[in-house]
């Protein structure tokens, strides 16, 4: 196993890597380097490599499972108190997970059933009127571009109620879409298509200007297509340890 110098300088170069690419994307999609929020997605990987990215300057970072997160969230608190990052939760949520949600996330990914909407609602509005946090919990809507609801995802019919539903939730905000692409599907289709679903949105909802889209295989096709956040794990971290059961 890797010294921690050394996994430090592993993570480094690779996020130096990322960055890059991101800023070419950017550029060749004639947007600012600013619009585009690089997301390290660190499930499975250690509080240690959470510190690092901390030091290399990364204030956003992308968990998928509560049972993960919350213990990560909990042991890297007063390392970041005086200039606290922001975590997101990106990963399919059970509603009754939602209280834990509640007690740090900046904002959820993956929001895809009304159900969830009422359980996150509750959870927030107890942690804000408990001083547990101080701000909504922002929602980003995850749809379902092929109707494969197992993969996660509101199917394309029930999105823009699903998105009614966050709006008038007591505690949440709405921040806008997420989507994966298809399996197989070809990216700039596929982000092309949610492209257009998002602008819908914004008619009724122009504050939810958040696109979340692209990962470590497709961020150049979810740039082209107007992506906010880039969420990467494996082309920063490496590949995925095994996740204990």
């Amino acid at each position: 196993m890797s010294e921690p110098s050394d996994r430090a300088a592993e993570i480094a170069a690779a996020l130096a890597s990322v960055r890059e690419r991101l800023a070419r994307a950017c550029a060749d999609a004639g947007r600012e380097d600013s619009t585009v929020t690089l997301l390290p997605v660190t499930k499975f990987f250690p509080a240690s490599d959470v510190r690092i990215l901390y030091e290399l300057g990364c204030r956003e970072f992308g968990e998928s499972r509560e049972q993960d997160a919350s213990p990560k969230v909990a042991e890297t608190v007063e390392d970041f108190r005086s200039d606290p990052p922001r975590w997101h939760m990106i990963g399919h949520l059970q509603r009754n997970k939602a209280k834990s949600i509640a007690a740090w996330a900046h904002s959820i990914h993956s929001v895809d059933s009304a159900r969830l909407v009422t359980a996150l609602s509750k959870a927030t509005k107890t942690a804000l009127d408990d001083g547990a946090r101080a701000t909504p919990l922002d929602v980003l809507v995850q749809v379902s571009l092929d109707g494969d609801v197992h993969r996660g995802g509101v199917e394309r019919g029930d999105l823009y109620e699903l998105a009614d539903a966050v709006s008038t939730a007591p505690g949440l905000r709405l921040a806008g879409l997420m989507a994966v692409p298809p399996l197989d599907a070809d990216a700039d289709a596929a982000f092309g298509d949610l492209e257009v679903l998002h602008q819908q949105l914004l008619r009724d909802h122009p504050d939810a200007r958040e696109l979340s889209a692209g990962m470590t295989g497709d961020l150049e096709a979810a740039v082209r297509h107007g992506s906010t956040c880039v969420r990467v794990g494996t082309a920063i971290l490496g590949a995925r340890p095994i996740a204990s059961q």
